[in-house]
């Protein structure tokens, strides 16, 4: 049963009161929750040794300062700042505990735990090892034992980094955050099949586009996030991007070992990005600038029928000038070849665009493309494919060339270039499986 001591009537009036206080301290929160717990059997100890020093004019003050699941690594803790503010107001003359590394186990921090004791005039005891600090014999004692005690607990600290890197070599996932593309299940990292393919995603989005901003754009226009729900910034990107965990290693103080855990990212995949983060942003960026993709490759004919092939020149600056030309001019029969045996990259890049966005744009089309749609996801609804529809055409500008050519592909079955302009034939399936894949990644909604 625990006991109150109050300050006591029959006391001699010679005798001094001295006003003494209980901290108690527990490093876990294990057990905090019982009736009687660690916190109790320290308090128990220190109301007794108290009680025994009656005669002397200790009694207990009415605070309790018990600290429960906080380190004694560290002076930031409630109940100890509370003990300290008390000291400075005057209302405490001495401070009991149970054992010593209950206060404090860093001696740098127990020494200015003592300057404060000192400038209050206060007295410091420890229950279990008799002493305290107005004596020399005293801050002797405490030096030792202190000491002994940040001793202890560098030992813990080394033999937990220990257990850390032994359990890291052997691939075992010790905790932390746990990256995109997986779970964490019985200490163990499980692949979550959504986020690895948008890892994969991100992975050959910037060997792709070489470009960390550029993927960036795609990312959020695709309504992308994080394993916390934000946006991308480059900075996660990049993150993603040097995690070795996604070739299915395991990381520890610069060094690989295998893991436990599947990997997410291909070797061949992962080198590829490498190769590309080895070379300066600048760099880059100029040369991604400088390779536009062949938007029509294979797609264009000219008004034989017969394919036109993507080519350039180069100007005497240096510009790179693209064209398609026919395959009668390729091979040596311009003679009797087409009208239009070759034309701009660009300009007619431009005009298929143009005409693929306003066909888009028609009514018509919505009828059709939701029939290709409902083939393919029959609980697609028409109000879904027309929200679908509405936003592939201002998602077009955020798209990289990359992203670009693989739409234009998908949507465009055959163009055919004449002297009167060009003829663009859609393919109705590609549209219905394109809205398909916006509406189930919540772009319509």
């Amino acid at each position: 049963m625990k006991r109150k001591l109050t300050a006591d009537a029959t006391m001699p009036a010679t005798v001094k009161k001295i006003r003494a206080a209980v901290y108690t301290r527990k490093s876990s929160e294990e057990g905090l929750d019982m009736e009687f717990n660690s916190l109790d059997a320290q308090r128990e100890a220190c109301e007794a040794y108290i009680a025994s020093q009656r005669s002397e004019g200790w009694v207990l003050v009415a605070d309790r300062y018990d600290d429960g699941g906080v380190s004694g690594g560290t002076l930031e803790r409630p109940a100890l700042k509370r003990l300290l503010a008390d000291i400075e107001r005057g209302l405490i003359d001495v401070v009991v505990v149970y054992k010593i590394d209950r206060l404090s186990r860093a001696l740098m921090d127990f020494a200015k735990l003592v300057e404060v004791f000192d400038a209050n005039n206060v007295t410091f005891v420890s229950v279990t090892q008799s002493f305290n600090t107005t004596t020399s014999m005293g801050r002797l004692t405490l030096n030792i034992l202190l000491s002994f005690a940040q001793f202890e607990r560098e030992v813990i600290g080394e033999r937990i980094r220990d257990k850390v890197a032994a359990s890291r070599a052997r691939g075992i996932w010790m905790g932390g955050f746990v990256p995109l593309g997986y779970d964490a299940r019985d200490r163990r990292l499980i692949v979550n099949e959504a986020e690895a393919a948008l890892v994969r995603r991100i992975f050959e989005g910037f060997a792709q586009t070489e470009s960390g901003t550029k993927l960036v754009q795609t990312l959020r226009a695709e309504g992308a996030t994080t394993k916390r729900g934000r946006p991308f910034t480059k900075s996660d990107v990049y993150r993603v991007l040097s995690n070795r965990t996604y070739l299915g290693e395991a990381m520890h103080k610069g060094k690989s070992h295998p893991g436990e855990h599947a990997a997410i990212v291909p070797q061949a995949l992962w080198n590829a990005a490498h190769a590309l983060l080895t070379i300066s942003p600048r760099t880059r960026a100029n040369r991604t600038r400088c390779q536009t993709p062949a938007l029509l490759r294979g797609l264009i004919f000219d008004s034989d029928g017969r394919a036109m092939s993507p080519t350039h020149t180069r100007g005497r600056r240096g510009q790179r000038y693209r064209y398609y030309v026919s395959q009668s001019v390729l091979k040596g029969s311009a003679a009797d070849g087409p009208a239009i045996a070759r034309i701009s990259a660009g300009e007619i890049e431009g005009i298929v665009i143009a005409q693929l966005r306003g066909l888009l744009r028609q009514p018509e089309m919505l009828v059709g493309t939701w029939r290709a749609a409902r083939g393919m996801a029959p609980e697609v609804t028409e109000q879904e494919v027309r929200l679908a529809m509405e936003r592939i055409e201002p998602l077009w500008d955020e798209l990289f060339p990359a992203e670009r050519t693989r739409i234009v592909r998908l949507l465009v079955e055959r163009v055919d270039v004449r002297a009167e302009g060009a003829a663009v034939r859609l393919r109705l399936d590609g549209l219905g499986g394109l809205v398909r894949d916006l509406t189930a990644q919540g772009v319509a909604a």
